[in-house]
């Protein structure tokens, strides 16, 4: 899955008058990287996780060139914390491939129920990572959200499959992802959705000589559609945030998972399963837990009221 998520953690104030506006954008944005994911997993039936994402990036790149073009090259190239920067990119191309490489063989809807945990997975590295605390409320809300993990995977001989596995990997890879960018806060989002391109661009030319398949005009043009959807979804998740209030932008992100089961039962005939359903239902709960209550402690700090971790 793509970084749709990172803008959770993102301060935004908009007005009144642009919020229902950000809103409507972010769930736009939403269906977009929905629409970019189903198209994905059609792809990876045919063609190697390494060829998809070499086609998309530079698609992409070729979308994203006119942006970068008024800027110039400095800000790309003059960033805080380069090790960081690397970090991160490096996080951001094994999620992308991890990602891929588990919906080529997982139902969508169980694909994205394991990413929608990501969010816990950074409340519970934070205190390591960030030296952030955490209490004994947002503790349990992650322990929540691990056991919503396990139901959807529903341990067992037959469940504990190489894609599970690496469907958990990727969405705690997407989890070191988000926690690096928050050490990054003053690199622009051109800068970083540019690098993490080319981050994928290199990933996918290393790997795409492996299992090549030359695809005919079609294809080869559904692949750049990648690209640019993916592109125009970032977009809107990041304008998003800077129209409207974040407590009322961020929860619109688990949208992802309505769309997941429509696209998964429309497209490939995947039947959710109630598990995965009822799974998918604590972990969005545990996440929204920690959001808000984040969110209240920030409050909190601003307004130099007493804090007591939570």
């Amino acid at each position: 899955m793509d970084e749709t998520m990172t803008g959770a953690s993102a301060a935004a104030t908009g007005r009144p008058s642009t919020n229902t506006l950000g809103m409507g954008i972010m769930l736009f944005g939403i269906f977009l990287f929905m629409v970019n994911d189903t198209l994905g997993k059609w792809l990876v039936s045919t063609y190697s996780v390494g060829q998809v994402l070499l086609i998309r990036s530079v698609a992409a790149l070729i979308i994203l060139a006119p942006f970068l073009a008024r800027t110039g090259l400095k800000p790309l190239v003059s960033l805080e914390r380069p090790g960081m920067q690397v970090l991160r990119v490096i996080f951001a191309t094994v999620e992308v491939l991890a990602f891929y490489g588990a919906v080529a063989y997982l139902p969508l809807a169980d694909t994205m129920a394991y990413w929608l945990a990501a969010p816990i997975y950074v409340a519970a590295l934070s205190p390591i990572f960030l030296k952030e605390r955490v209490g004994i409320r947002r503790w349990t809300a992650i322990v929540i959200g691990f056991i919503g993990v396990l139901v959807v995977l529903q341990p067992s001989q037959a469940s504990l499959t190489a894609p599970a596995f690496i469907a958990i990997g990727g969405s705690l890879t997407f989890a070191l992802m988000m926690i690096t960018a928050r050490s990054l806060r003053g690199t622009s989002d051109k800068a970083l959705v540019f690098w993490q391109t080319v981050g994928a661009l290199v990933g996918g030319a290393i790997l795409a000589p492996f299992g090549w398949v030359t695809p005919d005009p079609l294809d080869l043009g559904l692949l750049a559609i990648l690209g640019v959807v993916a592109m125009a979804a970032h977009m809107c998740v990041t304008r998003a945030f800077k129209l409207g209030d974040a407590a009322d932008i961020a929860p619109l992100q688990y949208t992802m998972l309505v769309w997941a089961i429509l696209f998964g039962y429309l497209v490939f005939g995947d039947v959710p399963r109630l598990t995965m359903l009822f799974g998918a239902a604590i972990i969005m709960g545990a996440g929204l837990f920690i959001f808000f209550r984040e969110r209240q402690l920030a409050r909190r700090v601003s307004s130099a009221q007493p804090v007591t971790p939570g």
